[in-house]
């Protein structure tokens, strides 16, 4: 059996793992690699690429910076959370906002140190991001629009890192970026949709509350119908092997999400619209082995 200050050791874990969200950042690290081994740099060995120091030291930098993010985003909006997210807001106070910060400032600090192993551009670019996932939390998270598009940006920057590092301007990955940021923008207008009653009270002028729910959902289905054409360009313009699975079943999901999203009216609904986004994202990674199995196997041979 644990003892008390062992069980308290143990929640206060949790709740600093909540607050930066480990799953996500996980997600993100594994979607790196893949992208570098499939994608970005897919005329390398697997060796080159896995045992990268360069590579690692992006991957790190940007998981340290990503969970600063979420540290100080959970910061700003720790009122508006008790509210909308009653029972993870209740988790995450285990740890101080006193503590939360001296973990921001470090985390910020380690990923700048990591960046500096590979280049000074990196150290300008990993700062320049902290930056801006700052402002984003403290001014433009709260502005219609601005903030949609500023965090779909920010979520999909550490993929930036990586593809910079590289050089590689193949269209192909520009169609996969451009998917990817539109499901984030869809994501990040939801998420709006679901948090109305925190936002109205706290002041925050999202798409919701400023333009309505109604024009909110014509929004999302004109992001769903863009979408829908990178989709089809991957599928029949590139050659993703097997991955063009996935785009046949994001493009059903994205279906049955506009169903569904005219016949919602509650947070319960949101939050399986949210979830159907949130799949396929998430699905969108593991996919990525799809692309050429084969290439893959005769590579680690």
């Amino acid at each position: 059996m644990f003892s008390r200050k062992q069980k308290l050791v143990m929640l206060k874990f949790f709740s600093m793992f909540s607050v930066v969200r480990g799953y996500n950042i996980l997600i993100i690290v594994i979607a790196q690699y893949l992208s570098s081994i499939y994608i970005l740099a897919h005329d390398k060995s697997l060796g080159e690429v896995v045992l990268d120091l360069n590579l690692l030291m992006l991957v790190l930098a940007s998981a340290a910076t990503i969970a600063g993010g979420y540290i100080i985003n959970n910061f700003y909006d720790s009122e508006k959370d008790l509210i909308n997210r009653p029972q993870k807001s209740m988790l995450d106070k285990l740890v101080g906002q006193n503590t939360k910060l001296v973990f921001y400032f470090v985390l910020n600090f380690v990923a700048v140190i990591m960046a500096s192993y590979v280049s000074f551009r990196a150290v300008i670019f990993f700062s320049l991001y902290i930056f801006a996932i700052w402002f984003y939390s403290h001014k433009l998270k709260k502005m219609p629009i601005i903030g949609n598009l500023t965090s779909a940006v920010l979520t999909i920057t550490p993929f930036f890192a990586v593809f910079i590092y590289y050089k590689n301007f193949e269209t192909v990955i520009f169609v996969h970026a451009i998917f990817l940021f539109l499901i984030i923008a869809m994501r990040e207008l939801t998420k709006d949709l679901e948090n109305i009653k925190g936002d109205l009270v706290h002041n925050y002028k999202t798409i919701p509350i400023v333009y309505g729910e109604r024009t909110s959902k014509w929004m999302l289905n004109i992001l769903a119908i863009l979408t829908v054409m990178p989709a089809y360009l991957l599928i029949y313009n590139f050659n993703i092997g097997k991955m063009n699975y996935f785009f046949y079943l994001s493009v059903i999901l994205l279906f049955v999400f506009l169903v569904l999203l005219w016949k919602s009216n509650r947070k319960a609904h949101y939050l399986i619209l949210h979830n159907i986004l949130k799949f396929i994202i998430v699905a969108g990674v593991f996919s990525i082995l799809l692309i050429d199995v084969d290439l893959i196997l005769n590579r680690i041979l």
